[in-house]
C-alpha cells in the first residue's frame, strides 16, 4: 500500500483503487471539501504524473476519457485549485509522491489498463441531495428531480416562466460552463427535443454563473450528479434513460460471490455502475462500524475481482 499525506490532502492506493481525501485547511477549496472522500478505481485511470516545484510540486491523476461524471460536465474548466485529482506535495514528502506514481503506474501496467475513453462513467458522480446557488437562481437536486428557483434579480423573462421542475427522464443533458471574460457562464438543463439555445439571463432552464467563487462550485457538484444519472455520451443522442432503481441495502455480514460476466454491453455498463455503488456503500459500513475489516477486505476483494470480468 502507498499512502501520501499532505495538508492538502490523504490520498492512499492499495493496488486496486485510489482513496482520495480532500484536506481541512483554510486553503483547500470548498469544491473538494463538499465532494468529500470518494475512491477512484485503477481502472478509471489513464495516468499519474509527480509535477516538480519549488514546494515540493503536485501529484495529479489523468483519467480516462468518460470515466468520471464532474470532468466530463465540466469539460476542463475547473480550476486547478478545485481540481479533485491535483494534489499540492509539501517540500518533504517529494520522495513519497514519486514512490506513490511508481506504486500506481505499475499496476496500470501489470493490469493493463487500456488509456482510451470509457464506455461508461467508471465513478457515480457526486452524492444527493444536492443545492447550488448561481447569480439569478438556486437548483436542487435529489436524485430524481432538478427543481430551479428564481432569485430577486432574475431576468422578467425567466421570472414569468415561474419555478422550474425536470424529471431526468425530461432531460437530455446537463451542460456546465464556467464564465469567461465578460461571458457569463451557466448550469443549464438540456429538455428532450430542445434546439433553442437563449443566453443564460433569459433561459429559463438556466442558471446564470459569474466567475468562479468558492461557493458557486457546487454548481459543477450538482451537474455532474445529474450527468451521471443520465445516459453517458458515448451512447449518442436520442437513446432512452434507462429506470433508475434505488440501490440494495447491503447485508452487513454477506460477502459477495462473483458472478458470470453479463452478456451484453449494456448490461455491463450498468453491471460497473452498480459495483461502484457497492463500493461505495461497502466503505460507509466500514466507517459506521457495522463492517468489520475482515468482512471489508474480503467483499471488497469481491467486487473488486468483477470489474475485470
Amino acid at each position: 500500500m502507498a499512502e501520501l499525506m499532505v495538508r492538502d490532502g490523504t490520498w492512499t492506493f492499495d493496488g486496486d483503487v485510489v482513496r482520495i481525501v480532500p484536506g481541512r485547511e483554510r486553503g483547500v477549496h470548498k469544491l473538494r471539501q463538499d465532494l468529500g472522500e470518494f475512491t477512484v478505481p485503477l481502472a478509471a485511470l489513464a495516468g499519474i504524473a509527480h509535477e516538480p516545484g519549488r514546494k515540493g510540486g503536485r501529484l495529479r491523476l489523468r483519467l480516462r476519457d468518460g470515466a468520471d461524471p464532474l470532468l466530463q460536465v465540466t469539460g476542463g474548466g475547473l480550476p486547478d485549485e478545485a481540481n479533485p485529482y491535483r494534489l499540492t506535495v509539501d517540500t518533504g514528502r517529494v520522495d513519497v509522491a514519486e514512490y506513490f506514481v511508481d506504486a500506481v503506474r505499475q499496476a496500470l501496467m501489470l493490469e493493463q489498463i487500456p488509456d482510451g475513453p470509457a464506455g461508461h462513467y467508471l465513478l457515480p458522480g457526486p452524492s444527493v441531495p444536492l443545492s447550488a446557488a448561481g447569480v439569478d437562481g438556486v437548483a436542487t437536486f435529489d436524485g430524481e428531480r432538478v427543481h430551479l428557483e428564481w432569485r430577486w434579480n432574475t431576468s422578467e423573462t425567466k421570472r414569468d416562466w415561474g419555478p422550474r421542475n425536470f424529471a431526468l427522464n425530461e432531460l437530455e443533458a446537463v451542460e456546465w460552463r464556467a464564465a469567461a471574460g465578460l461571458e457569463s457562464g451557466y448550469l443549464r438543463f438540456r429538455t428532450r427535443g430542445a434546439t433553442e439555445r437563449l443566453k443564460p439571463e433569459n433561459d429559463p432552464n438556466s442558471i446564470e454563473l459569474w466567475g468562479f467563487k468558492k461557493e458557486s462550485g457546487t454548481t459543477a457538484l450538482l451537474a455532474a450528479a445529474v450527468a451521471a444519472r443520465l445516459p453517458h455520451p458515448s451512447a449518442g443522442p436520442g437513446k432512452s434513460l434507462p429506470a433508475a432503481a434505488p440501490p440494495t441495502p447491503l447485508a452487513p455480514a454477506a460477502p459477495l460471490a462473483p458472478t458470470a460476466p453479463l452478456p451484453s454491453a449494456a448490461a455491463a455498463a450498468e453491471d460497473h455502475d452498480a459495483l461502484l455503488r457497492r463500493l461505495r456503500e461497502l466503505g460507509e459500513l466500514r466507517r459506521d462500524g457495522i463492517l468489520t475489516e475482515e468482512e471489508f477486505t474480503a467483499t471488497k476483494a469481491a467486487v473488486l475481482r468483477r470489474f475485470h470480468t
